[in-house]
């Protein structure tokens, strides 16, 4: 905490999230990574729910469909968690990638149409 005062009060910027010196890609694709995780948990949960609703249905068929759909539907949510979580990471990794992580080190610079680290 001391050293986060006094780097604020000599003006320079500080992530909160990360500390100094983070990026942007990895502040984003952590918080979207944690939200795409609880609506995966959430998923399994609906699903564990239906599951439930399937056994103590006692044989009555509305029951039985209920729980099934519930079933279903927490499947569904869970493959688009799952496919929203490749997405997004391909997604920035390409956006973001590209322009802000790809340090090449001294003397080097990042050629977008190469997709290489080439000397200046």
């Amino acid at each position: 905490m001391k050293t986060i005062v006094s780097q604020l009060a000599v003006g320079s910027t500080v992530n909160p999230i990360q500390g100094a010196g983070s990026n942007l890609e990895s502040n984003v694709t952590t918080i979207l990574s944690n939200i795409i995780a609880v609506l995966g948990v959430a998923c399994v949960v609906v699903m564990i729910i239906g599951g439930v609703q399937y056994m103590t249905s006692t044989g009555d068929a509305s029951k039985v469909e209920k729980g099934k759909k519930t079933i279903l539907y927490g499947l569904i949510g869970l493959i688009v968690a799952a496919l929203a979580f490749v997405i997004v990471n391909f997604v920035i990794g390409t956006i973001l990638g590209n322009n802000m992580s790809n340090s090449c080190g001294e003397g080097t610079h990042w050629d977008a149409t190469t997709k290489t680290c080439v000397a200046d």
